[in-house]
């Protein structure tokens, strides 16, 4: 399913998480792990040693490529390495376009430490602009990063970009023997100031219940064995969702974006944003441009 998997790195410590994850993913598809490093040209990298101009980004980014090229030849892992010079987010997403590659692996924190979000990270802007499936691994003592995946979970709303996590996460599920949820969320807000209102209530918790039982088909027609699904109420869609990961002990949460428009005008788009910094499981997001872009 993995045959080329893409590994952005800038060495640090989340990097190295992400990395043991992705070797893992490797080693079970027999896969090989392409280890990128990009010196970053909008820095200022140039310094002079015995003489000579030498691009310190580079002679870094070489460094850390070998080291993680050494730790991928322990685990008995084909790997390749480059160092590229450029914007980081943009050649990422230049990169596995260009390399047919199937999975792009990040970690949510890089050299900017636990202190920084996501938001305007080179993670989010890749998210927002991959054409390919990106698993974002969390780096936080709370985390729970594991392989192989047993209980998968995807939220629905009915959109395209749910429809097309959803097809993904049966893909998975299939491949790894894993139990798939399907979880349809009905937050607060969407049942207004008046929670009294039991007609608007009622319509929600129909259109939900439908979601769920649709994706349920698709999964059971697809041969998943083991089919979960739930209808839930919350304060908010991503605090309904982190509840059932923990709840239920789930290992990876599949979920569709939008393209260029970013994540804000979408109900479920903005949620993915929230899970990918909050989640402390990986989260796979699978990209689904607007019509028309």
């Amino acid at each position: 399913m993995y045959d080329q998997i893409l590994f952005p790195t800038d060495g640090s410590d989340g990097a190295m998480v992400a990395f043991g994850h992705a070797l893992d993913i490797a080693a079970a598809h027999d896969g090989t792990v392409r280890i990128l490093n990009v010196a970053d040209t909008t820095q200022i990298s140039a310094t002079r040693i015995q003489g000579q101009v030498v691009d310190a980004l580079e002679q870094e980014g070489q460094r850390i490529v070998s080291e993680a090229e050494d730790r991928a030849e322990r685990r008995d892992v084909t790997s390749l390495t480059e160092v590229i010079q450029g914007e980081p987010y943009s050649t990422i997403v230049r990169y596995a376009d260009a390399h047919d590659i199937d999975l792009v692996v990040m970690p949510t924190h890089g050299r900017e430490g636990l202190e920084e979000y996501l938001l305007g990270s080179t993670t989010e802007r890749v998210v927002r602009r991959s054409n390919v499936p990106v698993l974002t691994v969390p780096f936080e003592p709370k985390s729970r990063v594991e392989y192989p995946y047993q209980d998968l979970l995807v939220p629905t709303d009915g959109s395209g970009c749910a429809e097309r996590a959803l097809s993904m996460a049966v893909d998975i599920a299939n491949t790894e023997d894993a139990a798939l949820h399907l979880v349809s969320v009905i937050s607060h807000s969407m049942l207004g100031v008046d929670r009294g209102e039991t007609s608007r209530a009622t319509r929600l918790e129909e259109r939900a219940d439908e979601l769920i039982e649709e994706a349920k088909t698709f999964a059971g027609e697809a041969g998943i064995g083991a089919v979960f699904g739930s209808v839930e109420e919350g304060s908010s869609v991503s605090q309904a969702i982190l509840s059932y990961i923990d709840e239920r002990a789930i290992d990876l949460v599949v979920m569709g974006t939008h393209g260029r428009t970013g994540f804000d005008r979408y109900a479920l788009g903005s949620v993915t944003e929230k899970l990918v910094r909050t989640a402390p499981v990986p989260v796979l997001t699978v990209r689904t441009s607007e019509e028309g872009q």
